[in-house]
């Protein structure tokens, strides 16, 4: 028919989309190489197997998700070919079966249902003659995939689909497996149960050359074939991009006639397959899903300088520490703030609250170690008029309530004492509580942010905290890392505070050297940035130039110090220290060893005084 077939032919290949032209007769003339991929007649995919047929004792492997549609019309009676007799079996229903072909004494594995629909997901998973075979029907990502020996084998569906794969039963290697174009093929599951021949697959092999044949031996007669095969034989009808399925695969068509000097000669089919469309329009989705996130990472990023300026440092570890505080502020859950002493805890959590969006309502920073723990829960929780001696007339607030609508840190809350440690956990659970010597439940909202340089894990076992309250408060945890784990950050914590320094103390600005900070980055600061600030400031007051050398640095233990400080003199905190140990050791030695009585003669709460039994090591 036409003279130049060679050249349309290449002109066509050339296409991205698919391209069918039939004759008068509906007999195909041109079908291009997108139109025979789009409905797997290249046949390339996968690991390729030669051409052959179904034998007797070859294993056969099914996953068909509707019974009798798009299989080549199998019965539940054609599965007697793998050795099932069920009654319960019907057409319509889905069912997965592994058999041998026609070996009666090898028992069949199955499963089936009425509807997978009813299920949504069909699974199989055995070891059959030596083989471990998998199936899964998945109706939400409408696909079936079979697996022999970790080899795995997916189809996907629209509607329907009969899915097989075969075993040779002597060289127990796959010999068919079903891809997409088994209509077009005419390799239906009860066509090759009854014998046919399947084509081979794999690069090597030949393309099935469908020039010449019927429409209907490569498409099956549904709507969009029949107007084809009658446009082409004379009917008025042409469309553009139609949404419409062949072969099971959903497609948009464009169909037209070709007419020649006046006169019907055939039809054209353009073919665009939507599940191209939907992966361009996936991988498009994805990278402006990428683009998104990348943006939002970077406005997080510049969200974390912005918000959180009194967090000084770039190491990694305080950078994740930033990220968890920037997190945590955009949450209204519970923060449990750990590290030790001087890291920055009271810091992170006035920053956390400031970037919050109640940044403008109260936030109230309650101490649990510095309160006298008679005075703590009056304190906390607030008291009625006269609700105990000394008491004032009105009563008063306690800290719960002036935090209403805000921030309330409760710092050091492992000095909690557990009598009050109860009523905290009702007020977290309820966000209620009543003041003290009151019978009036009073409600408020607030976020509560605590923090603690125990081990709460320990307080627990060893009965110092209460488990339900540590799972409560221990839903957003932070950890500051120590500065001796972070020491890059020692630069900028320097250059940073000493100006900030110097204004607070009336004096002009002063530099560090290059040697005074070496010996600052050799030290391992036990007492973190708190000490850091402390040892600053001491060398800022010592210096009467602008700069700052290394003997103006008094670190360490303060003993050491023989030039600054006489040998007779002890630093306030370690004489403080000796006499607490030395007034223990006097109350227990004094009460014969009863705990109870020393901590009561000392009047301290019992955790406190465990605590110093352990820091002091008195046995």
């Amino acid at each position: 028919m036409f003279e130049n077939s060679g050249f349309i032919k290449q002109f066509t290949d050339m296409m991205s989309e698919g391209f069918i032209f039939i004759d008068h007769f509906g007999k195909i003339q041109i079908y291009n190489n997108k139109a025979k991929e789009i409905f797997g007649i290249i046949g390339h995919e996968g690991i390729g197997h030669a051409a052959g047929s179904v034998q007797q004792g070859d294993i056969v492997i099914i996953g068909d998700n509707a019974l009798g549609k798009d299989d080549g019309n199998l019965s539940p009676k054609d599965l007697n070919l793998l050795g099932i007799k069920d009654e319960n079996i019907v057409k319509g229903g889905a069912i997965i079966a592994v058999g041998v072909i026609a070996h009666p004494h090898i028992q069949p594995i199955y499963k089936y249902c009425k509807s997978i629909k009813d299920i949504k997901l069909m699974e199989l998973k055995d070891t059959f003659l030596d083989q471990n075979i998998h199936v899964i029907i998945d109706d939400m990502k409408k696909l079936i995939k079979i697996e022999v020996d970790h080899q795995g084998f997916s189809l996907p569906f629209i509607h329907a689909i009969g899915h097989m794969v075969v075993v040779d039963g002597r060289t127990k290697h796959v010999k068919f497996y079903q891809t997409k174009g088994y209509t077009a093929r005419g390799e239906g599951l009860y066509d090759l149960l009854m014998g046919k021949t399947f084509r081979g697959k794999g690069q090597n092999v030949d393309t099935f050359d469908v020039i010449g044949r019927s429409i209907f031996e490569i498409h099956y007669n549904n709507s969009t074939i029949t107007d084809f095969y009658e446009v082409a034989r004379g009917k008025d009808l042409s469309y553009k991009e139609k949404f419409t399925e062949i072969n099971g695969r959903s497609t948009i068509c464009t169909l037209e006639p070709v007419n020649q000097e006046g006169k019907r000669v055939g039809a054209v089919l353009k073919v665009e397959d939507i599940s191209e469309i939907k992966k361009v329009i996936r991988e498009r989705d994805e990278a402006l899903f990428h683009l998104e996130r990348m943006e939002e990472q970077l406005k997080e990023k510049e969200n974390v300088l912005k918000l959180f300026p009194e967090i000084v440092g770039e190491s990694r570890k305080i950078s994740q520490v930033k990220q968890l505080a920037y997190k945590a502020s955009k949450s209204t859950s519970t923060v449990l703030i750990l590290g030790e002493s001087g890291t920055g805890k009271s810091i992170l959590a006035k920053a956390i609250h400031e970037a919050s969006n109640d940044k403008n309502k109260p936030f109230i920073h309650v101490n649990g170690g510095s309160i006298p723990e008679n005075l703590l829960e009056s304190e906390l929780f607030g008291y009625e008029g006269g609700a105990f001696t000394g008491a004032k007339k009105e009563g008063k607030l306690g800290m719960f309530e002036l935090a209403d609508g805000g921030t309330i840190f409760l710092d050091e809350i492992g000095e909690i004492p557990l009598s009050l440690q109860v009523k905290l956990l009702q007020v977290l659970q309820n966000k209620s509580f009543y003041r003290v010597g009151g019978n009036k439940k009073v409600s408020v909202d607030i976020r509560i942010i605590a923090a603690t340089n125990k081990n709460l894990e320990e307080e627990v076992a060893r009965g110092g905290f209460r488990e339900d309250l540590y799972y409560r408060i221990n839903v957003f945890p932070i950890w500051i890392p120590p500065l001796r784990e972070r020491k890059q950050d020692i630069y900028p914590l320097v250059y940073t505070t000493l100006p900030k320094i110097c204004a607070r103390v009336g004096c002009q600005q002063k530099r560090m050297s290059g040697e005074a900070l070496h010996k600052l980055l050799d030290y391992d600061w036990p007492g973190n940035v708190r000490e850091l600030e402390n040892i600053l400031e001491r060398a800022i007051n010592l210096t009467e130039s602008q700069t700052i050398l290394s003997k103006h640095l008094m670190l360490g233990n303060q003993k050491t110090q023989q030039s600054i400080l006489d040998k007779s003199i002890l630093p306030l905190r370690e004489a403080v220290e000796d006499a607490e140990k030395k007034a223990i050791i006097e109350a227990l030695r004094h009460y014969e060893g009863s705990r109870v009585k020393a901590m009561k003669a000392l009047e301290i709460g019992k955790t406190s005084f465990y605590d110093k039994l352990k820091k002091y090591q008195i046995e």
